[in-house]
């Protein structure tokens, strides 16, 4: 590929994934993510801070989450503003053409503990702005955290199953039905008590 050629962000986080894949994400270099996308190390650096960040920099989710909680109607309960926050993940985030990529990702990060982490961080991060975009529509602060902890687990568990190449479901049917799954669950440890 020619290095004046767009999208060079995009480029490098699949040739990041393609050597990460073939070679371990230890055995990959800056300078092989940006000779395997055609580009010099120097366009490298001025879309990602490090390799990592392929993995993390862009992040998508978290703006189209909140902004679809913070729009939801007026008379939507907490969970149904998360709800409306997944339909926009699947509009906008998580579409048929980025399973593939996705798939991928996941299992560099499953492979490593470090990525691991950063990955549990980043959820953490996101469930703080869930949060916020919650209490920001009036819903008490402790009823704000509880939605979005479930939230936050309904979305992992949504993007697990999303992201296996065998399941072909829309991501916003996947989320819908893991929160479902997650409510169900906390009102059964009712019953047990």
């Amino acid at each position: 590929m020619a290095r004046w050629e767009p999208n060079a962000s995009r480029r490098l986080a699949e040739a990041a994934l393609e050597l990460f894949t073939e070679r371990g994400y230890e055995s990959t270099t800056v300078l092989d993510i940006a000779k395997r996308a055609g580009l010099a190390k120097s366009t490298f650096f001025r879309h990602f801070q490090d390799k990592r960040e392929v993995l993390f920099g862009e992040d998508p989710l978290t703006e189209h989450l909140t902004t679809a909680i913070a729009a939801a109607p007026a008379g939507a309960d907490p969970l149904e503003a998360v709800v409306s926050g997944f339909d926009a993940l699947g509009r906008n985030v998580f579409t048929p053409a980025h399973r593939t990529f996705a798939v991928r990702r996941r299992a560099v990060i499953d492979a490593h503990p470090d990525l691991q982490e950063r990955e549990a961080l980043k959820g953490m991060n996101l469930t703080a702005s869930i949060t916020r975009a919650i209490a920001h529509r009036g819903a008490p602060a402790l009823m704000a955290r509880v939605t979005a902890e479930l939230g936050t687990l309904a979305l992992k568990i949504a993007y697990e199953r999303w992201s296996d190449l065998d399941n072909t479901d829309e991501f916003s049917a996947v989320a819908r039905q893991a929160l479902s799954e997650v409510q169900a669950a906390v009102l059964s440890t009712r019953k047990t008590t």
